[in-house]
C-alpha cells in the first residue's frame, strides 16, 4: 500500500516522528554513532473492517534498515503491529497494535533443575542456532507450536538447533523439553528459562557474565523490563556491530539484528535489568 509506504518515509525523515519508539531509536542510532543510510517500510494488510463510512485496517509494518557505523554495515529489521482508520482517503488513529496475552500464571515459577539423572555434555553448534534464528526471525517452524508471547518458545528452539539437549519430560516445572502438545515451563516462559539457565548443572545451562559484550553469537540475554524481578523477554545474539557490542533476533515483536539494550523499546524503562548468559561453557 503505497499510502502507507509514503507514511513510514514521512516519519523517519520528520524530526518529531508521531511515534514514541521512532524518536528513541533515532537517539539510539545517534548515541551508537548510527547513520541511518536507506529505510523500507512495507504494509502487509491482515484484516479490514467496514462499518459506516469508515474502515479499520490492521497491518504488520515490516522494517529494513540499511546502517552505516564507521565502515561496517548492518540491516536491521523488525515487523510491527500497527491499526487505523481510513476514511475518505485519510488515515487517522494510526497506533501500533497491542499483540500477545500475558505469559501463563506459573511464570514466577522457578522450574526445578534437581534431577538424579547424569548429565551428558554437548558440543554447542552456534553456528546452527544463528542459522537457525536467521532462518526463523519473521516466521514460525510448524513443528513448535506458534504462543501468542514467542519470544521464549523461538529462543529455545534456537537452542536446541545449536545442539542442547531436552530433559525432564513429562514434568513440566522441571527440566528444559518441548514434546508433541506439551513443553516445560522453561521452554516457553521467559521467566523460567532464565531461572531454569541460572540453575541447570549439566546438559543446556548457562554462564552468566557481567556485560553484553562478553557474549558471541548463539549467547542469551534476558530483560526484566520494570526491574521488578520478573523477567519479561529472552533474546539470542547473532552477531556483533563495529564496537564488538551484540545484535540480537526475537519473536512477539519479530526483530533481526536489533540492538541489544533494547532502549527503543515500548517496554523499556530506566529500571530495566539484564541477565547475559553463555551457552555451552
Amino acid at each position: 500500500m503505497k499510502q502507507l509506504e509514503a507514511f513510514w518515509l514521512e516519519q523517519f525523515e520528520s524530526e518529531n516522528p508521531k511515534f514514541d519508539w521512532l524518536e528513541k531509536q533515532k537517539e539510539l542510532f545517534h548515541n551508537r554513532g548510527l547513520k541511518l543510510v536507506r529505510v523500507n517500510g512495507k504494509g502487509h494488510i491482515y484484516q479490514r473492517l467496514k462499518y459506516d463510512d469508515k474502515e479499520k485496517v490492521y497491518y504488520h509494518l515490516h522494517l529494513s534498515m540499511l546502517l552505516k557505523q564507521g565502515n561496517h554495515f548492518v540491516r536491521e529489521e523488525r515487523t510491527i503491529p500497527y491499526e487505523f482508520i481510513m476514511k475518505n482517503g485519510e488515515i487517522l488513529d494510526h497506533k501500533q497494535t497491542v499483540e500477545g496475552q500475558p505469559e501463563e500464571q506459573l511464570e514466577n515459577l522457578k522450574p526445578d533443575t534437581s534431577t538424579d539423572e547424569k548429565g551428558e555434555r554437548f558440543s554447542y553448534d552456534r553456528l546452527a542456532a544463528v542459522q537457525y534464528a536467521e532462518r526463523w526471525w519473521n516466521s514460525y517452524n510448524p513443528q513448535y507450536r506458534k504462543f501468542d508471547v514467542d519470544c521464549t518458545n523461538y529462543v529455545s528452539q534456537c537452542l536446541h538447533a545449536g545442539g542442547a539437549p531436552m530433559r525432564g519430560a513429562p514434568n513440566r516445572s522441571q527440566g528444559w523439553w518441548y514434546s508433541g502438545n506439551n513443553w516445560s515451563y522453561s521452554w516457553a516462559v521467559a521467566h523460567s528459562l532464565r531461572w531454569f539457565l541460572s540453575g541447570s548443572t549439566h546438559g543446556l545451562k548457562g554462564t552468566e557474565v557481567e556485560s553484553a559484550s562478553e557474549l558471541e553469537p548463539g549467547d542469551i540475554i534476558c530483560y526484566d523490563f520494570q526491574g521488578d524481578g520478573r523477567w519479561d523477554h529472552n533474546t539470542i545474539v547473532v552477531a556483533k556491530d563495529a564496537y564488538g557490542l551484540p545484535l540480537v533476533n526475537a519473536h512477539t515483536q519479530n526483530s533481526r539484528h536489533r540492538y541489544w539494550s533494547y532502549e527503543d523499546s515500548s517496554a523499556y524503562t530506566p529500571n530495566i535489568k539484564y541477565k547475559f548468559f553463555r551457552i555451552g561453557v
